[in-house]
């Protein structure tokens, strides 16, 4: 069993200053098993994210955005889940404050069909 502590994970952000987040990483590693990855991201200001090679699901815990995936627009809000597919062009916008996110990534690379 695997298992993980949103309070000790939201201490580890922001983490290291990158090229891509010049003001620390908004996320942090959870935990791995297979071609499953558990993350928290909770960007602040600017989620400047590419798209990534396997689907993924958004669990908002915290907060509120605006998210866009491939030109379409919605609402996340506390409670919220959000599917995005493979190499989708999206991102969270307009967030307030205190928005934070589950993110799990699992399957092939290019998602499943």
């Amino acid at each position: 069993m695997l298992q993980a502590s949103l309070a000790d994970i939201l201490k580890r952000i922001p983490g290291p200053k990158t090229d891509s987040w010049p003001d620390g990483e908004p996320f942090s590693d959870v935990m791995r098993h297979g071609t499953m990855s558990v993350e928290v991201f909770a960007p602040r200001g600017k989620d400047t994210q590419s798209p990534h090679d396997q689907d993924e699901l958004y669990f908002v815990v915290s907060g509120k955005a605006r998210f866009t995936c491939n030109g379409h627009e919605v609402a996340a809000n506390t409670g919220d889940v959000l599917f995005v597919p493979a190499y989708a062009k999206h991102r969270f916008h307009d967030m307030s404050d205190d928005f934070v996110t589950w993110v799990v990534f699992w399957g092939p690379k290019g998602g499943e069909s």
